[in-house]
């Protein structure tokens, strides 16, 4: 192959986003390039399917601004290409007296950075939703759920019709800047390019690594947290999003639905050594405990197991929540060497306003 302006290493949404919006706003030879035989086989094809609202994220963060703008962007994008999605709005419930404080709090942070977002009392959240025991609650009409499938396959194809090289079955295995370009060796050939955009997932510290950057000395070491999903075999009349306060570095087991409408509980969050996505049976009671409170009318053998996905944060266990690294690593002697690490929730959501973002720094 021709030496490249742009390679772009990972083909999750996120890159697909980027190669799709690069070469919709310029000239540039730009090549996706992923070890998988398909584009989305990993962290974007396990998770929630959530578009989120934003709500989590303190307003200075690059996951707040990014996760708003996106849930803008991912919404006109669905509509104008048909993407199967449902602004179904989003309950984040109170179950008792003590937490009572934390949703006011919430409600505070929230209204603060613009976000649209309704009080409600226990009757106008029971009336709402019915099978649902709550407090009380906080109503996100701009939350919803998206075919994640169908919005990669729509990427995909309006990347490759602007004329974007995909390189599946192609592993990353070393990177060197020569002066004025990158070599990138794969397990076939050695790719030559202008610009680099890491974004591969749970192997971007990895990538940033082969280049010199010491993924310990910059903080870019990531850590694989596991989330483990069960779908309730039953139907129950739930029509919104619903879910808990959120912890210090999770969002808690929450209630969403699969494309097809079925209902789903998760994810859970425990750190792992290695990539693993078998769903341990013997969770099922932390999911149903875990929800016994707000579901009261769930039953254990509701639950069968679904899915898990490995998501790459950058906080290790018991550290506070770290922000998305975007940066190009020109301060580090590597100008045009992109570093996207730790894109995980609200990466979906975020992912079209992260490739405006990185459009931007490849100017």
């Amino acid at each position: 192959m021709d030496k490249l302006d742009i390679a772009i290493i990972g083909a999750g949404v996120v890159g697909l986003a980027i190669a799709c919006e690069l070469a919709l706003k310029t000239n540039k030879t730009i090549a996706v390039i992923d070890g998988n035989r398909r584009y989305g086989q990993e962290v974007s094809s396990r998770n929630s399917e959530v578009i989120h609202s934003g709500v989590y994220y303190s307003p200075d963060m690059l996951k707040s601004r990014l996760c708003i703008k996106g849930n803008k962007l991912m919404y006109e994008f669905c509509d104008k290409n048909k993407i199967l999605h449902r602004r179904c709005g989003k309950l984040i419930i109170s179950v008792d007296d003590r937490s009572e404080d934390n949703l006011d709090g919430l409600y505070t942070q929230v209204k603060l950075k613009g976000i649209k977002v309704m009080p409600l009392s226990k009757k106008e959240a029971e009336v709402m939703e019915p099978e649902i025991h709550t407090n009380s609650a906080l109503l996100f009409p701009d939350s919803g759920t998206v075919d994640v499938h169908n919005f990669m396959q729509a990427l995909y194809y309006k990347g490759r019709q602007a004329g974007v090289y995909y390189l599946f079955d192609s592993t990353v295995k070393g990177a060197a800047f020569t002066g004025n370009h990158y070599q990138l060796e794969t397990n076939k050939e050695v790719i030559e390019a202008e610009t680099v955009i890491n974004s591969a997932g749970l192997g971007s510290d990895a990538v940033a690594s082969m280049l010199g950057i010491d993924a310990q000395q910059t903080g870019y070491k990531l850590h694989f947290c596991k989330g483990e999903y069960f779908q309730i075999n039953r139907r129950l009349n739930i029509n919104k999003l619903i879910y808990p306060l959120p912890g210090r570095n999770s969002l808690g087991i929450h209630l969403s639905y699969d494309s097809q409408q079925r209902l789903r509980l998760g994810p859970n969050a425990f750190y792992v050594n290695h990539i693993d996505y078998a769903v341990n049976d013997s969770h099922k009671e932390e999911f149903f405990e875990a929800v016994r409170s707000y579901l009261p009318n769930l039953r254990l053998d509701d639950l069968n197991p679904d899915f898990a996905g490995i998501r790459p944060k950058l906080q290790a266990p018991g550290e506070d929540m770290r922000d998305f690294v975007i940066v190009d690593e020109k301060e580090r002697g590597f100008p045009g060497w992109i570093n996207l690490i730790g894109i995980e929730s609200p990466g979906l959501t975020s992912s079209l306003a992260i490739a405006e973002y990185v459009e931007h720094l490849c100017q």
